[in-house]
């Protein structure tokens, strides 16, 4: 998951590709020999025994010694001194979680519902026990968890480690995260916004590789962004950058769930697009919206194309302000494909400065649903290698 990869075909992908193969069967199997290893993953002998010295010199895999069929023998296990990362991501009605080895390949992963009003205990509770629950399908236990990356749909406080909106999921709202999620687990945890999560999943593992200024936008059931400066995401002096879905586009506009008047979500929204459509197509989820429009419905396409052409201007400040590179569309609208990036393209060429336009590209996500648990994941490493403890 690093920015940059050995190119496909080189010498120094295959080599990478065939540790992986050799993790792989490891973890898979548990213990083996290098034959045993060789017969599983269709390597050559020496390929194995190549790969397993490597791995060994890096502290990924122990050797042990022991007895297989009367005779002496070498086995290969993954090493467990790092333990595992975990990741979790919240959305407004769901949870997503990870768990990880020290390579950051996520092991197991799972996804729940939870209740639109579940408050922060609920949810730091399911998290808790999901994750215990995905450490023993890893032959493992939350005892060997080093790091947790934890994300919000929110804006959260980088500085207090609180969670901070009345609006979007009012039940976690001034709840000290970073210290409640360490006392269910005993691990030392990494809070932030789920758009960061994101960016940072696709910048170290998708659409963003190799991007120095990018911007990630998550168009879902409401509009963020993660910004990309320098190689690195920025979340501003208390971790609240990125919050476009709250940028006002009419101040005559109708109420946002912030308080302030025409902010951005209040016109893209799920609520919004449900509502304009609930008198001719009833009630619909969001979700239908996206698959109704890809199979021809008329209002349902229109739906969609004035919401990618509202955020088209105001990603087209963003433009003009930070003149990235590359803007990276994902969340569930993101699966409309063209039909939400062709008027979201033509608007940021309409309203931005010709020059920033011109040199910015606008790009569809690779990760899809799975960007922010990666960035969770990459957070949890970089936590955990911090050497920060709970004591």
């Amino acid at each position: 998951m690093n920015a940059t990869r050995p190119a496909p075909g080189s010498q120094a992908s295959l080599r990478e590709a065939n540790r992986a193969r050799v993790l792989g069967v490891v973890r898979q199997h548990g213990p083996l020999t290098q034959v045993e290893i060789a017969a599983a993953s269709g390597l050559s002998a020496a390929t194995v025994s190549n790969m397993v010295k490597e791995l060994d010199q890096a502290g990924m895999v122990g050797l042990s010694r022991s007895i297989r069929n009367g005779r002496r023998a070498v086995l290969v296990s993954l090493a467990s001194g790092g333990g595992l990362l975990a990741g979790v991501a919240f959305g407004e009605r769901d949870v997503r979680v990870a768990i990880a080895d020290e390579s950051r390949e996520i092991l197991a992963q799972q996804l729940m519902p939870l209740q639109a009003d579940h408050v922060a205990d609920d949810g730091m509770e399911r998290a808790a026990r999901l994750l215990a629950d995905l450490a023993e399908t890893v032959s493992s236990g939350v005892e060997n968890i080093s790091a947790i990356g934890f994300g919000l749909p929110m804006p959260v406080d980088s500085v207090s480690g609180e969670a901070g909106s009345d609006a979007v999921l009012p039940g976690w709202r001034g709840v000290n995260v970073t210290e409640a999620m360490a006392g269910h687990l005993r691990a030392p945890v990494a809070l932030d916004n789920t758009a960061n999560l994101a960016a940072l999943g696709e910048l170290r593992a998708g659409a963003l590789r190799g991007v120095r200024n990018g911007c990630y936008l998550k168009f879902s059931y409401g509009v963020g962004a993660g910004i990309v400066i320098n190689g690195d995401v920025f979340r501003g002096s208390a971790g609240t950058a990125g919050e476009i879905g709250h940028v006002t586009i009419d101040e005559n506009g109708p109420i946002c769930r912030c308080g302030n008047r025409g902010c951005l979500d209040t016109f893209v929204g799920s609520r919004a697009l449900i509502n304009s459509l609930a008198a001719s197509h009833g009630p619909l989820r969001l979700k239908d919206i996206v698959i109704r429009a890809l199979g021809g419905d008329v209002g349902c396409r229109r739906v969609i194309e004035d919401a990618g052409r509202r955020v088209g201007v105001a990603v087209a400040g963003v433009v003009n302000l930070l003149n990235p590179e590359v803007v990276v569309v994902g969340g569930l609208m993101a699966e409309a494909g063209e039909l939400i990036l062709a008027p979201l393209r033509e608007a940021l060429d309409r309203c931005a400065i010709p020059s920033a336009a011109a040199t910015v590209e606008l790009r569809p996500a690779e990760l899809g649903d799975e960007a922010d648990i990666v960035g969770a994941i990459h957070r949890a490493s970089v936590l955990s290698h911090s050497n920060i403890s709970i004591s």
